[in-house]
């Protein structure tokens, strides 16, 4: 019988459980308004900017967003929207 390609992820996400490597998240009501807000100020998107970056940039910007479970572009307006609402500094 062949497995399925989930079958190794969920196999690591429950060997990761089962050894307690998971934490609690700190203040999560916090987090998760947090979060709240940001898809929010995503789906009220309203105006559009083209911008030309490198090519490895761009690689190291999806990356980043797989890992975050985003999509990129969402990746990119939440840093914009957090860096000029002056949580995010540079």
């Amino acid at each position: 019988m062949m497995k399925n390609p989930n079958d190794h992820d969920e196999e690591e996400i429950l060997r990761s459980y089962e050894q307690d490597e998971w934490v609690s998240v700190r203040d999560f009501k916090k987090l998760r308004e947090e979060y709240a807000a940001y898809a929010h100020n995503t789906f009220k998107k309203n105006k559009r900017i083209n911008i030309r970056i490198s090519e490895s940039d761009l690689s190291r910007l999806k990356a980043k967003s797989l890992e975050e479970g985003i999509p990129y572009q969402t990746l990119v307006s939440s840093l914009i929207h957090r860096y000029v609402t002056g949580k995010i500094s540079s």
